[in-house]
């Protein structure tokens, strides 16, 4: 079966206990521009990206050392006409071990070429997975977007019913 949907393999020698643990931990390798709980079942977080990025995502299912999958609630790009992209996807994190290994599939379902920001996106997830998340993993120290001191977008909070 062949999907369109946002997807990239990250292969690790480390146990999946310690994958699931980097995972939850968005801060060390997402962005440390991070409101709310990355490590509970049914919270929501906000992220956001200097006033380029902002979403809100709700943990929707947490299967110790085996799944995560964060489900977007909202979500806003500067740089798109059409502002319903990322809402209602899911972002899933399928761990599994292979020869010895651990393996980290994470599909953004959803998340599909015929978004204006499926590139964009495509290689941001790639990076933050592929490079901040496996070091973070492998090294205890990802490469996370440093946290501006800005905080939330009021009127998006607003909108959000958060304040």
């Amino acid at each position: 079966m062949t999907t369109t949907d946002f997807n990239t393999i990250l292969v690790v020698d480390e146990s999946p206990a310690k994958v699931y643990k980097a995972i939850n931990n968005v801060r060390g390798w997402w962005s440390e521009e991070i409101e709310g709980n990355t490590d509970i079942l049914n919270a929501e977080f906000l992220y956001r990206y200097k006033d380029v990025h902002q979403c809100k995502i709700k943990l929707i299912e947490l299967l110790p050392a085996r799944k995560v999958v964060w489900f977007v609630l909202d979500n806003y790009f500067s740089f798109t006409d059409d502002k319903t992209e990322w809402k209602n996807t899911r972002v899933i994190f399928d761990i599994s071990q292979k020869d010895g290994k651990t393996q980290l599939s994470v599909t953004h379902l959803g998340l599909v070429p015929e978004y204006e920001c499926f590139n964009v996106c495509q290689d941001a997830w790639t990076t933050y997975i592929q490079e901040s998340l496996r070091n973070l993993i492998e090294t205890g120290k990802g490469n996370p977007n440093p946290k501006e001191g800005k905080g939330i977008n009021t009127q998006l909070a607003e909108k959000w019913n958060l304040i």
